[in-house]
């Protein structure tokens, strides 16, 4: 082979490494994803809050001042935590960043996901979160009032290592704990047990764990891999109604240096979750709402 070809393939290989490098790192950058639902007639105005799933302890500048400006800047009302937020990896050290930023400005609720159970150290974590005055929710509910609203924030653990019967119970304790009179929100980690929250009356359910996918196929909304769904999984980011006409939220969160492989086509997010009673958010949400008997 002559030694200016070889020359042009070896450019030509650089310069396709250089741009796989600049879209894994374009990627790798957080954004904000908007989604406006009705309030079901139990909202008057508008409230905002923002969902926050899968961090794994992962790093966003220092002390986490990414996240932190993006929540300032949507002036959310409350943050929703729902699972993955620790790591069983990755030490706490950017997980406690977040929080200790965010505890003292937001009302905060957490739930637990299977990486909380898999450090063997969830017991431990939840007593930390306590300490900075976040709600953590284990089968029961938390009532919010956000000018004038009662909102009820719901939540169940990770069944990571729970029986099917224990974790319903939560599910039995947390519906028997709010009233169905005040707009109900259930966190909780894994979206692929829709057919369960379908057998209750939450007006929202909020979730992770799927990671958008992992790889996007770009154009077509698809993802390539999420835990617990395989190949091509079906519930992995926006919003979806449920069979039971109540809607659900995935975020593909914000997991980063914790996965063995980057994201592709995918980048992690935060979830700017807007419940307005004054106009037809729910007309809004038409062309992005997936209707969740077509996914199973």
């Amino acid at each position: 082979m002559k030694k200016g070809k070889t020359k042009k393939i070896v450019v030509f290989m650089i310069l396709i490494l250089l741009v796989l490098i600049g879209v894994i790192a374009w990627f790798e950058w957080p954004v904000t994803e908007q989604i406006s639902i009705d309030g079901n007639g139990k909202i008057e105005g508008a409230v905002r809050f923002a969902l926050v799933t899968d961090l794994h302890s992962c790093y966003y500048g220092k002390d986490q001042s990414q996240l932190t400006s993006m929540l300032e800047t949507e002036s959310v009302d409350a943050v929703l935590l729902s699972g993955d937020i620790f790591d069983d990896k990755i030490d706490d050290d950017n997980t406690k960043a977040f929080i200790e930023a965010i505890a003292p400005k937001y009302p905060c609720f957490y739930v637990t996901g299977n990486h909380e159970f898999w450090s063997k150290r969830e017991k431990e974590m939840k007593a930390y979160l306590e300490s900075q005055g976040v709600v953590v929710l284990q089968g029961d509910s938390s009532t919010i009032e956000i000018r004038g609203n009662s909102i009820d924030i719901c939540g169940v653990d990770d069944p990571t290592y729970m029986p099917e019967e224990e974790w319903t119970a939560q599910l039995d304790g947390a519906d028997a704990a709010s009233d169905s009179n005040h707009y109900r929100i259930l966190l909780s980690h894994r979206p692929e047990k829709v057919y369960v929250y379908e057998k209750y009356s939450f007006d929202l359910v909020v979730s992770g764990h799927a990671h958008g996918g992992q790889w996007r196929i770009p154009f077509t909304g698809l993802g390539v891999m999420a835990p617990d769904q395989g190949y091509f999984p079906k519930l992995i980011d926006g919003i979806y109604k449920m069979e039971n006409g109540s809607e659900m939220i995935i975020s593909r969160g914000l997991a980063r240096e914790s996965t063995p492989y980057p994201r592709f086509f995918n980048h992690p997010e935060i979830v700017m979750i807007e419940i307005d009673g004054t106009k037809d958010a729910e007309h809004e949400a038409q062309g992005q709402e997936k209707t969740v008997n077509q996914c199973h």
